[in-house]
């Protein structure tokens, strides 16, 4: 763990704001953005540490060891920038969905095509058994987007703390966004509604779920692109194909008329959602 001065920690703080943003993004992974930031290990390892043994040095050896052990300062930082620019986006999103769903919809799909680029040149060797894998979760993405939120008022808080499990292992994973995953189990604009409604009870299960799935979830996600890299990218890139009829911008259930201008800022907004997607790619390729 390497020691910070106050400005160190004001341009890490400046970090967790960008990483709150990606994340917040469907498309961009909050995991990218700490890559190309240089905090990525950094975060893993501290991350990685939060485990029962930790709490067993704060009963045995006090406070200052267990703060120190966990890189306590570190994440405090980070997370509080992160927590400000979710909390920030959210209310601007919320208002942007609402009122220009069309043009919202159009950006997060064409994230998500860059998505499926980026993923498919991540899968080095192509055989039977990855082309079972893909149809396999392609077909259960789609069954998945059964549970869409777009046009619904309630979704269960079992299935908001299985999104907040699924959505927060894969958040800290370079290029597997959280908010795409939320996007294809289907509660991304709900939860960005329980958010600026400040609806508790839906926050408190998401924020359980995401908790259970970073302590615990996250290092079974790890150990499979540890070690059955190409299965697990295959599988990712069906879910991720499976979504894109879940944010079809040209869907008459969240779209606006479809005037011949409303129709080229939205391919338009698409062709953008995809260039700062394969941009960022390109720039941790440099880094």
């Amino acid at each position: 763990m390497r020691s910070r001065n106050t400005s160190d920690y004001i341009t890490l703080f400046f970090k967790g704001i960008f990483m709150g943003i990606a994340d917040a993004m469907p498309g961009i992974s909050g995991g990218t953005i700490a890559l190309l930031l240089g905090i990525y290990e950094e975060l893993i390892e501290s991350i990685s540490e939060l485990k029962i043994s930790l709490f067993s040095k704060l009963i045995n050896k006090g406070f200052k060891s267990f703060w120190k052990k966990l890189n306590g300062n570190f994440l405090l930082v980070l997370v509080s920038g992160i927590g400000i620019s979710l909390i920030s986006f959210v209310k601007i999103s919320a208002s942007l969905l609402e009122s220009f769903p069309l043009f919202i919809w159009s950006f997060f799909l064409g994230l998500i095509f860059a998505t499926v680029h980026v993923i498919y040149k991540l899968i080095n060797q192509w055989h039977n058994l990855n082309f079972f894998f893909l149809i396999i979760s392609i077909i259960f993405s789609i069954f998945l987007s059964s549970f869409s939120a777009y046009d619904t008022d309630e979704i269960s808080l079992l299935y908001i703390l299985f999104s907040g499990i699924i959505a927060s292992s894969a958040m800290i994973l370079p290029g597997i966004s959280g908010s795409l995953i939320l996007v294809i189990l289907g509660v991304y604009a709900y939860l960005i509604k329980a958010l600026d409604n400040l609806e508790l009870i839906v926050i408190f299960t998401f924020i359980s779920g995401a908790t259970i799935g970073l302590l615990g979830f996250s290092r079974i996600l790890k150990y499979l692109f540890n070690n059955h890299r190409d299965a697990t990218y295959t599988i990712m890139l069906g879910l991720v194909i499976g979504s894109i009829e879940n944010v079809w911008p040209w869907n008459k259930s969240f779209s606006t008329e479809l005037s011949n201008l409303n129709l080229f800022l939205s391919i338009s907004l698409v062709i953008l959602g995809f260039v700062i997607v394969i941009l960022l790619e390109k720039i941790k390729k440099i880094k």
